[in-house]
């Protein structure tokens, strides 16, 4: 029981120390995907497409309980808002689940447009996948404070604020996200190419929007 107490205590008392962790296995599980080092599946271009599709739905609904979880708390619906941004959280895991998979399927999608439609879709893409990557340690942040505290002691926390950012941030990078996926699929159509880097990705997007003007 003791031994049980004492890892509860733990990351409450270092929820920095356990945010690092966690945002160090989240980026560690991406560049592997990405550098072919995670023993991941070769799926067919079938079931590329469908993963894709289910990513899109499950970014919907994450962006629609961060909505709900705004909401709540500017009621002061301290409840409800927890169970949403839990919901947002669980839904970004099962995220995070159908992306690594989906980097196995062996090819990207390039939108099939040019001129100014290409270059704002490149910037939304850019920015996406940018806010993506910086949002990990501060989403990561407020849910283990907000796991680890009671209401009352979250009062005196950096939640709140952390909460904010991390709201505004992974908010828009799931909208612009949920846009580009209907642009690449629903507008203008794609034509397959393959793997990059997955450090690579902002920089080939960039540059891509770069060269464009």
């Amino acid at each position: 029981m003791a031994v049980a107490d004492d890892l509860n205590r733990w990351p409450k008392a270092h929820p920095r120390a356990v945010t690092t962790v966690l945002s160090i296995v989240g980026y560690a599980l991406v560049i592997g995907a990405f550098g072919g080092f995670l023993p991941l599946p070769d799926f067919s271009r079938e079931v590329v497409i469908l993963l894709g599709d289910a990513i899109a739905v499950v970014n919907t609904l994450a962006l629609t309980a961060i909505v709900a979880g705004v909401y709540f708390i500017r009621n002061d619906e301290v409840r409800k808002h927890r169970a949403a941004m839990l919901t947002a959280f669980t839904l970004i895991m099962v995220f995070l689940v159908l992306y690594l998979l989906k980097v196995g399927g062996g090819f990207e999608k390039a939108i099939a447009v040019g001129g100014p439609v290409r270059t704002a879709y490149l910037a939304m893409l850019a920015i996406h996948i940018l806010l993506s990557a910086l949002a990990v340690p501060v989403v990561l942040h407020a849910v283990v404070l907000g796991l680890t505290h009671s209401p009352a002691e979250l009062r005196e926390t950096i939640h709140a604020k952390v909460g904010r950012v991390a709201v505004a941030a992974w908010g828009l990078s799931l909208a612009l996200g949920i846009v580009t996926y209907v642009l690449l699929n629903h507008v203008y159509g794609w034509t397959p190419r393959g793997h990059s880097a997955g450090l690579l990705l902002l920089l080939v997007s960039t540059r891509s929007l770069l060269d464009s003007e």
